[in-house]
């Protein structure tokens, strides 16, 4: 299998954007959203988007397998320097890589987009997804009990960190 290609997110890329959200919105273990995306709603993010905001997507041949985003932690000036990022792949595309090579992109764009901290909220159960964040350096600030409600039952959100220096 040929390595896949990290591109800036194109609205033709959006359809499948969506459909791999949908599959997390669906299966409940790694997005808090309960309603389902279409292209539009990611095409919005987009237009949305400050300067320092990013959506790419994830190439294998002509198939889009996964998706990233660099956002802002927050519109207060204060925090202009920490960002948001969240991965996402196909669920047939796990444990391939994929996520760890999009990770990895994630943190040398925020890194050229200045930002100094990266924040990651993983579901406690994602244990996966715990892993690599920790093998690409970052660590583990707290875990946030309860701090979700989703398919009728509680869940707690482990939130992670990386400084870049």
């Amino acid at each position: 299998m040929s390595a896949a290609v990290i591109i800036e997110a194109r609205p033709d890329d959006y359809p499948a954007i969506a459909d791999i959200y949908n599959e997390a919105i669906r299966r409940g273990d790694a997005s808090m959203e309960e309603r389902l995306k279409a292209p539009s709603d990611i095409a919005g993010w987009v237009r949305a988007f400050d300067s320092r905001e990013r959506l790419y997507a994830q190439l294998q041949g002509d198939d889009v397998v996964g998706w990233g985003i660099i956002k802002r932690y927050s519109d207060r000036e204060g925090y202009r320097f920490a960002c948001e990022t969240a991965v996402y792949l196909r669920q047939a595309q796990t444990r391939k890589g994929y996520g760890s090579a999009m990770k990895r992109h994630l943190i040398a764009q925020a890194r050229a987009c200045g930002y100094r901290h990266m924040v990651a909220k993983v579901f406690a159960t994602n244990e996966a997804s715990i892993h690599y964040n920790l093998q690409l350096g970052y660590s583990i600030v707290g875990t946030q009990n309860e701090v979700g409600y989703k398919h009728g039952r509680w869940l707690d959100i482990v939130i992670m960190q990386l400084i870049l220096k």
